[in-house]
C-alpha cells in the first residue's frame, strides 16, 4: 500500500499501531489475501480486522486461525459543526507530541494500568506525524499527568476512503485518574477532530459486555452497525474463543489474575468457591490449592508470623530490619507517656489485615483512647508504634524475589466547585469499585471523619473546583487507597531488605511494607507483612506469572510472549484493543 496520507483508493491496508495492527478489510479484493496478511501477526501483539465482506465465511475457510470478536460496532454520524464539548474542570485535551517521547510513554503508562497491549514507542511517534493518525491526551492541568488517551484513524488519509470514514480505538482512562468525565472528553475531542476534516462518521469496536462503555457510546450519540471484527487465535485472544471455566467470572481481580494465567500455561483450574477465592490448580500429577497469592506452599507457622505484628516485629529485629519504636497498649499512664515521648502514634490491632482498626497520627491522651478502643474492637491485643512520616512502599516477593514494588497513597478527592464532600468521596467510591471489581471503596468512618476535621472541613462542605483533600490517614488499597508502580526506581537497599524480611518469616510469597522518605533512597522502617498481597494491584508487573512459576515451575519454560487481556482485564476502561 502507499503511505498514509494518499487521498485515492489503496489496495491491502493494514496499519500498524505498536500493539498490533488494524486490517482494513474493504480494501483486500479476497478472503485469501486478508488472511495471508493476518497470518504475519508478530508476537505478542494483537491484529484487529474490520469491515471484511461476509467475515463469517472468512472465518469458516480458516476455523483453526481465525475468529469472529464477540464485539458490537458502534457508529456516531458526524456533522461539519460538530465542535465537541469542554472537558471537564482540571482536564486539558491535546494532541501527542511527535517528537515527545515522554508523550508516547505516557500512553503506554496509561494502557498498561488498564491491562492494555502497550504499543512501540517510536511507532506512535511516527504514526502521528502521518495524518492518518490522531493521538489525543486527556492531562491534568495541575500535575501534567497523563489521565487518558485515546487513538483516530482517519481513513481518507489512509487509504482514500470513499465512504469517508474514520475510528476510534484504544480509548483508555488511567483507573485512578481522580477526575471524572475523561473518557467522555476523549471520544468528544476525537469526534470533533473529523468532524472539521469533513469525515462522515466515527465508528468503534467494543468487547459485547462492556456495558459501561456501550451505556457511554449510546449517551454520546452512537448506534450499533452489522459490521463483525475478525481476530486471529492467539494467546491473547485466548479468553475470546475459548469457554472458560464458568465460575472464574465471578472471582475477584485478585484470584482471577491467577487464574488467567494457570489457565494460560495449561493448567487445569477448579474453582472450590468463589466468593472466598479458592481454586484447586492441577498440571501433570501435582495438584495445588490457593486463595488470591496465598496458596499451600506458604505453612502456618508463616502465617502465623504475618498474622500476629509482635512476632513480625521480634523477627525483623533479629534479621536486622529496622522498626518504629513500639509496645503494646496497657491503657494506662505508660502508653500516655510513650506517646508524649514519640509525638505521633500509629495504634492497630495486634492480629489484623486491610488497614482495619488502624489509626495513624495519634497526637492526644483523647485521641490515643480512642484510637486504642477501636483497634480492640478486631484484636483485643492493640500495638502503638512510633509514627514516621513517608512514602508507603510495597514490595512483593516472590520465591526470595522482589518482582514488583510500588507507593500506596491515602485515598483523596478533587473538588468540582458544586459537588460536597460526601458526595465526592462517594463519587470516586465507585470509580475504585469499579477499577478493582468491587473490592475498593472509601468508607465513612473515624478515619475518613478525623482526616476531613483535620483539615478543617465537614461533609457537607463543597471542595472548590481542583483542590484534593486527602480523606484517609491510612494508605490501604482496600479503604480507597491508590498505588503508583516504582519497580525500576526502588533503591538496591530496600529490596535487599524486603528479601531479608521474607526470609526471616521464611514465606515463599508476601508482600513487605515499608516506610520510606524516598524510594530512590536507602532509608527505610519496616511496617508489617502480608501473607497474601494483592498481585493483581502492581499490573503490569508480572506478579501472577512469577507465582505461577514457583507453584508449577515446570511451566516456566513455556513461551512468555503473552501480555495482559484488555478486554478481560480493563472492561471499565478502554475500547478495544
Amino acid at each position: 500500500m502507499s503511505a498514509p496520507g494518499s487521498t485515492t483508493p489503496v489496495a491491502d491496508v493494514a496499519l500498524d499501531c505498536g500493539w498490533g495492527r488494524v486490517i482494513f478489510g474493504q480494501t483486500f479484493a479476497d478472503h485469501e489475501r486478508i488472511a495471508e496478511t493476518m497470518a504475519d501477526e508478530r508476537a505478542g501483539r494483537r491484529d484487529i480486522c474490520l469491515y471484511a465482506e461476509d467475515a463469517h465465511v472468512l472465518t469458516s475457510r480458516h476455523p483453526h486461525e481465525l475468529f469472529i470478536d464477540p464485539s458490537y460496532t458502534f457508529r456516531r454520524r458526524l456533522e461539519p459543526d460538530d465542535a465537541g464539548v469542554a472537558p471537564p474542570a482540571g482536564v486539558e485535551v491535546r494532541e501527542l507530541r511527535p517528537d515527545a517521547a515522554d508523550d508516547a510513554e505516557a500512553v503506554n503508562h496509561v494502557y498498561a494500568r488498564c491491562g492494555m497491549v502497550t504499543a512501540d514507542v517510536e511507532t506512535i511517534c511516527a504514526n502521528q506525524r502521518t495524518p492518518a493518525f490522531h493521538y489525543l491526551l486527556a492531562v491534568d492541568r495541575a500535575s501534567g499527568a497523563v489521565l487518558g488517551t485515546v487513538t483516530g484513524i482517519d481513513h481518507h488519509e489512509a487509504f482514500g476512503d470513499p465512504e469517508e470514514g474514520s475510528s476510534l480505538w484504544c480509548l483508555a482512562v488511567d483507573p485512578q485518574a481522580p477526575l471524572p468525565g475523561v473518557g467522555e472528553a476523549l471520544v468528544q475531542a476525537l469526534a470533533a477532530t473529523f468532524a472539521r476534516a469533513g469525515r462522515a462518521h466515527l465508528d468503534l469496536s467494543v468487547i459485547h459486555d462492556n456495558e459501561p462503555a456501550i451505556a457511554l457510546y449510546e449517551k454520546l450519540g452512537f448506534e450499533s452497525v452489522p459490521v463483525l471484527c475478525v481476530k486471529r487465535k492467539n494467546p491473547i485472544n485466548e479468553p475470546l474463543f475459548v469457554r472458560t471455566v464458568d465460575e472464574v467470572e465471578a472471582l475477584n481481580p485478585y484470584a482471577r489474575i491467577v487464574a488467567d494465567e494457570a489457565m494460560r500455561r495449561g493448567i487445569r483450574v477448579q474453582v472450590l468457591d468463589a466468593e472466598g477465592g479458592y481454586l484447586r490448580l492441577s498440571h501433570g500429577g501435582r495438584t495445588i490449592v490457593t486463595r488470591e497469592s496465598l496458596s499451600e506452599l506458604t505453612t502456618a507457622v508463616a502465617m502465623s508470623r504475618c498474622e500476629d505484628k509482635r512476632v513480625t516485629r521480634r523477627l525483623m529485629v533479629s534479621a536486622g530490619v529496622r522498626v518504629p519504636e513500639g509496645r503494646l497498649a496497657t491503657g494506662g499512664s505508660e502508653d500516655e507517656a510513650f506517646q508524649r515521648r514519640c509525638g505521633r502514634l500509629v495504634a492497630k490491632p495486634a492480629r489484623g489485615e486491610q488497614g482495619l482498626g488502624v489509626t495513624v497520627g495519634i497526637d492526644s491522651p483523647a485521641a490515643l483512647t480512642e484510637a486504642v478502643e477501636h483497634a480492640r474492637h478486631f484484636d483485643r491485643d492493640v500495638l502503638l508504634e512510633e509514627y514516621v512520616a513517608g512514602d508507603d512502599l510495597r514490595l512483593v516477593v516472590i520465591d526470595d524475589e522482589v518482582v514488583a514494588a510500588a507507593v500506596r497513597r491515602p485515598a483523596s478527592v478533587v473538588g468540582n466547585g458544586s459537588a460536597t464532600i460526601s458526595e465526592l468521596i462517594e463519587a470516586q467510591s465507585r470509580r475504585r469499585r469499579a477499577a478493582t471489581g468491587g473490592e475498593a471503596s472509601i468508607p465513612v468512618d473515624a478515619d475518613t471523619l478525623g482526616a476531613i476535621t483535620a483539615a478543617g472541613l465537614g461533609l457537607d462542605d463543597i471542595l472548590p473546583t481542583g483542590e484534593e483533600l486527602q480523606v484517609r490517614r491510612t494508605a490501604n488499597l482496600h479503604t480507597g487507597g491508590t498505588i503508583d508502580d516504582v519497580t525500576d526506581r526502588v533503591h538496591p537497599t530496600l529490596v535487599d531488605v524486603a528479601i531479608r524480611a521474607a526470609q526471616a518469616i521464611d514465606i515463599p510469597v508476601t508482600g513487605i511494607d515499608l516506610i520510606v522518605p524516598d524510594v530512590e533512597g536507602d532509608e527505610h522502617v519496616f511496617i508489617e507483612a502480608n501473607e497474601r498481597p494483592g498481585l493483581a494491584n502492581h499490573e503490569p508487573q508480572p506478579t501472577a506469572a512469577r507465582f505461577i512459576d514457583l507453584l508449577f515451575p515446570a511451566t516456566s519454560a513455556l513461551p512468555q510472549s503473552w501480555e495482559p487481556d484488555p478486554d478481560a482485564s480493563a472492561r471499565l476502561h478502554a475500547t478495544d484493543p
